[in-house]
C-alpha cells in the first residue's frame, strides 16, 4: 500500500507547478484511463464537440456491449441495445452506494455534517482512492463529494460502515434495494465495483440511476468538474468529461476496469425532461461517451414531456344519495405527464367521465371518475378523479336534528 501511494505522489508531483497553491495533490479517478492532464485540459475531446445527427426515424447506433436511453421521470426505456445482458460494471456500482448513503440522509439515519473516523478497512481499499489514513476523520459530504467526484473507494467503504456499521451489511442492504427497484439481472459484491465477478446490466444500472437522481441532493456532487477536501490540499477532478462539455449534464458515473472495460451513466435534463444513458462494455473511453451522447441527442431530439390539460369547469359537483351534503366537488388531483415523441402532442384528446350520482358514506379521495386521454383512438392514459372530502351517511339522528330545527326556525 505504501509503494502504491509513492508512486500515485509521483505521478501527480509534475502537475504542481500548474496548480493553485493550496491544492497540493492532484486525485482522479485511477481506473478511468485518462491521466490528470486530459481531465483539467479546457480542450472538449473530438467525441464531444461531434454534431450528431438525432433526426426522427433515424436509426441510433452506439457501441459498447450494451446500452440503454431511459426517460427519467416515467422510467420509459426509448433505446435499447442487449439491456438485459449481465456484466462487470466496476465504479459504476457507486450509483447504488450513493443512492443509499442519499435515503440515509433523507431519513435522518445520517447527515451531511457527521464525523467519520476511518477504519482499517476503509484505508486498506484499492483502486481510486483519497488515501485515507486509519484515524482521519471526515465529514459525510466530504466523503460523499469524493466518491462522487473521483470515484473513491476508500471513502466508498467509510460511508457504507457509517450507515451499516459494516461494508457487509451495507452490501446486503445494497442487494436488498436492488431487489425492490426491480434489478432481476444485478449481484454486488462490494460498495466500490473492485470485483470483477459482481455483475449488472444496461437496464439495471438505468433502474438504480433513475432512482438516484430523484434526490436534487446528489447532483449537488455529481455536477462538480474540480473541487477540494483537506482544506485545499487535495484536488478533486471529475472523471466524467460530460460535466464539463454537454449542455444540462447532471451525472452520473463512470467505471474502468480491464475486465468490465469502459463504463458510463450519463445522466442530463434540459426543458423539464431529463434522460439516463447507459452504456457497458466499451473498448475505450471515446467509446462510452460518444455513445452516451448520442443516445442522450437523441432522447432531447425527438421527446417532450406533455402534461394533459383538465378544464375545472368541467368537473362537475356529484349528487350525494343520502348523504349530510347534497353535493360533492372533484378534483383531478396529480396528473403525470405523457412521454411522447415531439409534435404528438397535438393530436390527443381528453375525455371526462363522472359518475352520475353517489351513494353516502363518501371518503375523501374516493375516485368519482376517470381522464382519458387518446391519440387516434388508442388510449395512452386514464387518470382519475376525486372526491373533495368525505361525505357521512345521513343517519336517523341527524334527519331528526334537522327536523326540530326547521321547525324552530
Amino acid at each position: 500500500m505504501k509503494r502504491m501511494r509513492i508512486i500515485a505522489a509521483v505521478a501527480c508531483a509534475a502537475l504542481l507547478l500548474t496548480l493553485p497553491v493550496s491544492a497540493k495533490t492532484v486525485m482522479i479517478d485511477t481506473e478511468s484511463g485518462e491521466t490528470a492532464e486530459e481531465l483539467m485540459s479546457l480542450t472538449p475531446p473530438k467525441v464531444l464537440s461531434e454534431v450528431v445527427s438525432t433526426a426522427a426515424g433515424a436509426t441510433l447506433e452506439v457501441g459498447g456491449k450494451s446500452a440503454v436511453l431511459m426517460e427519467l421521470s416515467t422510467g420509459q426505456v426509448l433505446f435499447e441495445k442487449n439491456i438485459h445482458e449481465k456484466l462487470p460494471i466496476a465504479s459504476v456500482t457507486k450509483i447504488m452506494t450513493l443512492l443509499l448513503v442519499m435515503e440515509a440522509l433523507d431519513t435522518g439515519l445520517i447527515d451531511l455534517q457527521d464525523t467519520v473516523t476511518c477504519s482499517e478497512v476503509a484505508a486498506s481499499m484499492g483502486g481510486s482512492q483519497i488515501w485515507l489514513e486509519p484515524g482521519e476523520i471526515m465529514t459525510v459530504h466530504d466523503l460523499i463529494k469524493a466518491a462522487a467526484v473521483v470515484s473513491a473507494n476508500d471513502a466508498c467503504a467509510a460511508l457504507a460502515e457509517h450507515v451499516a456499521g459494516s461494508v457487509e451489511e451495507f452490501v446486503a442492504r445494497m442487494n436488498t434495494r436492488a431487489a425492490e427497484l426491480g434489478m432481476q439481472d444485478t449481484l454486488f459484491k462490494d460498495c466500490s465495483g473492485l470485483d470483477d465477478t459482481a455483475y449488472s446490466c444496461a437496464y439495471d444500472v438505468a433502474l438504480m440511476s433513475r432512482a438516484l437522481m430523484q434526490y436534487p441532493l446528489i447532483k449537488q456532487y455529481t455536477t462538480i468538474w474540480m473541487d477540494t477536501l483537506r482544506n485545499g490540499q487535495s484536488q478533486l477532478v471529475n472523471t466524467n468529461k460530460l460535466i464539463r462539455f454537454y449542455q444540462g449534464a447532471t451525472g452520473l458515473k463512470t467505471g474502468t476496469t480491464s475486465t468490465a472495460g469502459h463504463n458510463l451513466s450519463a445522466t442530463a435534463e434540459r426543458n423539464g425532461i431529463g434522460f439516463a444513458a447507459v452504456i457497458l462494455g466499451c473498448s475505450t473511453t471515446d467509446e462510452r461517451f460518444g455513445g452516451a451522447r448520442k443516445m442522450l441527442d437523441h432522447g432531447f431530439a425527438n421527446y417532450t414531456l406533455y402534461t394533459p390539460q383538465v378544464d375545472p369547469a368541467l368537473l362537475t359537483p356529484i349528487n350525494v344519495l343520502r348523504g349530510t351534503e347534497e353535493t360533492v366537488a372533484v378534483t383531478e388531483g396529480t396528473i403525470t405527464p405523457l412521454l411522447l415523441k415531439k409534435g404528438e402532442e397535438k393530436g390527443l384528446t381528453s375525455m371526462i367521465e363522472l359518475a352520475e350520482d353517489l351513494e353516502a358514506p363518501v371518503e375523501a379521495e374516493q375516485i368519482v371518475g376517470t381522464v382519458t386521454v387518446s391519440r387516434e383512438g388508442e388510449v395512452l392514459a386514464e387518470y382519475p378523479l376525486r372526491a373533495v372530502r368525505e361525505v357521512p351517511r345521513l343517519s336517523f339522528g341527524i334527519c331528526l336534528y334537522r327536523l326540530f330545527s326547521a321547525i324552530s326556525a
